[in-house]
């Protein structure tokens, strides 16, 4: 009897004493209401392997949990005041997108606000793509108020002779920041969807056609054809992980994943390009699944997920966004599709401290390197609303 005793005081004990270790552990995510999760290297990563089917939450549970992190991010910005690059650009897509699918007005005029807020400019980066980030914003808001102010300041920035203009170079896009590097970079992708939206809102297809030898020239330099993903630069075509993998960085590919989604938004259903976008999306998507982890995230090297095996918010928030899309569009399968889909949301919004902040998200970079649980940043906020965004529209 005083075993039985014994055993029932210790059992409380030890079990406190591992959730206190568990707690203080870089691999352990909390979020209220939702239990925990492990985030670890090995077998927990598996990709390749099926996850369990989860459940979607209702929509008003999604639509609270984007106000959260969208309000947490309006209380620690990161830019500077006044910024419209592509970290705060980003974030904005997710913001315009969390209205576009909710309606909650809140989500529109903050997008308005900054708008006002920036005269309607382009960015100011030195990268004529990056600068294309903010103008998405401004077309989507167009899109609701008619107001030619809100992109006549891109039209006619497009338009002037610049080395960073398509009116100047034949090259506009390339990476600036990489000097004498110059070379193309996948990140620009995410900004051509600012060009399908001016076709639409002004009916030229001049646009479009700016649009198709940009995306041309970068994917037929970085996409790898053997397996349908990009390398971020053509620094990495060849090169090889420790484990001999090739370096395919998550993010990198999240840009061009989430950017041909928002690509084919705009682009009218009988454009002759449009089956060209629909067939790398499609590829990327199968290809994506693979590399899936089962716990529904996606690490920052898609080949080689024991190189650095901690989870990463920034890729998945875009690849669960693409996918969402695609299966809500019909251009994906829904059966083949939804679990990887129903998986990813509900571990990234374990992926969420009690404030409201996105864990998990690599900084700034061009490559994959190690994550820490508590980086953030408003492009990774961005990603999160792109994926809620889509993931609302599923749930009842």
């Amino acid at each position: 009897m005083w075993r039985r005793r014994v055993s029932i005081l210790v059992a409380p004990i030890v079990l406190s004493a591992l959730m206190a270790l568990l707690w203080k552990s870089p691999a352990f995510v909390c979020h209220p209401g939702a239990g925990f999760i492990v985030h670890a290297a090995g077998p927990v990563v598996a990709p390749g392997q099926p996850p369990a089917l989860a459940e979607i939450p209702s929509k008003q549970e999604i639509l609270d949990l984007m106000r959260k992190v969208n309000s947490w991010q309006l209380a620690h910005p990161v830019m500077k005041p006044g910024d419209r690059n592509w970290e705060r650009g980003t974030w904005y897509t997710g913001v315009m997108a969390g209205w576009k699918a909710t309606k909650d007005r809140a989500f529109f005029d903050q997008a308005l606000a900054w708008g006002q807020e920036s005269d309607w400019q382009v960015g100011t980066e030195p990268t004529g793509a990056n600068r294309l980030f903010c103008v998405e914003t401004w077309a989507e808001l167009y899109f609701d108020k008619h107001d030619r102010a809100m992109i006549d300041p891109a039209i006619k920035w497009l338009a002037t002779p610049d080395p960073l203009t398509p009116a100047g170079a034949r090259q506009w896009y390339l990476d600036n920041y990489n000097k004498p590097h110059n070379a193309v970079y996948v990140d620009s992708l995410y900004g051509a969807s600012a060009l399908t939206m001016l076709a639409k809102a002004t009916g030229d297809r001049k646009y479009l056609d700016i649009m198709n030898a940009f995306f041309d020239d970068v994917t037929a330099q970085l996409l790898d054809k053997e397996v349908g993903l990009y390398y971020r630069d053509p620094r990495f075509i060849g090169q090889r992980t420790a484990n001999g993998k090739k370096i395919l960085w998550s993010r990198g590919n999240g840009w061009v994943f989430a950017g041909i989604a928002r690509v084919l938004e705009y682009l009218p259903q009988n454009d002759p390009s449009r089956q060209h976008y629909i067939e790398i999306f499609r590829k990327m998507a199968a290809e994506l699944v693979k590399r899936q982890g089962s716990d529904g995230m996606w690490r920052v090297n898609l080949d080689d997920p024991d190189q650095f095996p901690n989870p990463e918010t920034s890729g998945t928030g875009f690849f669960c966004f693409g996918l969402a899309w695609g299966v809500n569009h019909g251009i994906l399968n829904r059966a083949e599709y939804l679990p990887a889909v129903t998986n990813t949301w509900n571990s990234l919004s374990k992926s969420v401290d009690a404030d409201g902040k996105v864990l998990w998200g690599q900084q700034v970079d061009g490559e994959p390197h190690l994550v820490a649980r508590d980086s953030t940043h408003e492009y990774v906020t961005g990603a999160f609303l792109l994926a809620g965004s889509e993931v609302y529209k599923m749930a009842h």
